[in-house]
């Protein structure tokens, strides 16, 4: 396995375990049978913190078939050097970072892990797979 494809393995487990906190807050709120049952509209509003978890965790699905269709084209063409596997890593905490700064309600920083870890690192490794880095 190479080192991205590691990073990729780690990006992809903890974007499948991202939904816990926000269904832990719903337990805490219905119990568990209330949260097993079809969400209604008269339920009690999540904590601001677990919404915010919700969305994050929405932006981590959305940006997570970029980032891993892009690492499984750079792998497939047999591409790994430094800036592979940096961009890799800097994936995978930058977006562990927005989920976290999301989460805690911390606006402008989230962004910027964002804007460095989906963004940044998606348009690398777009321009190493088309041999322009």
């Amino acid at each position: 396995m190479t080192t991205e494809l590691f990073w990729l393995t780690l990006s992809a487990l903890t974007v499948a375990l991202l939904w816990i906190p926000y269904v832990l807050n719903r337990v805490t709120l219905q119990g568990v049978l209330g949260t097993m049952q079809n969400p209604h509209k008269d339920d009690p509003q999540p904590s601001p913190w677990a919404s915010r978890a919700k969305n994050a965790h929405g932006v981590a699905i959305e940006n997570f078939p970029i980032f891993a269709t892009l690492i499984l084209i750079v792998n497939q063409l047999g591409i790994s050097n430094q800036l592979t596997i940096a961009a890799s890593m800097l994936y995978f905490f930058g977006m562990l970072a927005h989920y976290i700064l999301y989460s805690l309600g911390v606006p402008y920083l989230r962004t910027i892990a964002f804007a460095v870890a989906g963004f940044g690192v998606e348009v690398v490794l777009a321009l190493t797979a088309l041999g322009i880095l």
